[in-house]
């Protein structure tokens, strides 16, 4: 009997597989901009913004941090993240005179504008996302989530 559910479970992964790729495909990536293309207000209570400050675009940690975030973008999508760059001191753009960067800085900030986290060092997307899950208005999206989930009968 074992070998017959092993089978039956097998073949319902291999089933599911296309559907569950599918699911992945069609989410959008997160929008990636730089800070002279956008403001903060503009993504206020719509989406979190990420933001990613260097004195040059060569700087190894700004590297380092881009590398990172473009690994896991699927991990910022289903977090509604919009990440925002920002490698030009000179241009003085919003976002750097709101959030005043020091060299290298990694700002998170909540829906509603507030900062989450500063780092003056890259971080990896699982703590970007753990940070980002802490946050009240967060665990009710999946809260939210859950409950539509659990009306329309897919999960228990």
């Amino acid at each position: 009997m074992k070998p017959l559910y092993a089978f039956v479970f097998s073949a319902l992964l291999w089933a599911l597989a296309p559907a569950a790729q599918a699911a992945e495909d069609a989410l959008p990536d997160p929008p990636v901009l730089t800070a002279s293309e956008t403001t903060l207000d503009e993504w206020l209570w719509l989406k979190r913004p990420v933001v990613v400050f260097a004195d040059n675009p060569a700087d190894p940690r700004y590297v380092e941090q881009m590398q990172l975030i473009l690994e896991r973008m699927e991990a910022l999508v289903l977090r509604d993240v919009v990440v925002i760059t920002d490698t030009d001191p000179a241009a003085r753009t919003s976002v750097r005179q709101t959030l005043r960067p020091r060299g290298f800085m990694l700002v998170v900030l909540a829906k509603d504008g507030t900062v989450v986290i500063r780092k003056p060092a890259p971080w990896d997307v699982r703590e970007i996302s753990r940070s980002i899950d802490k946050l009240p208005l967060r665990q009710q999206e999946v809260k939210d989530r859950r409950d539509a989930l659990r009306r329309q009968g897919i999960l228990e």
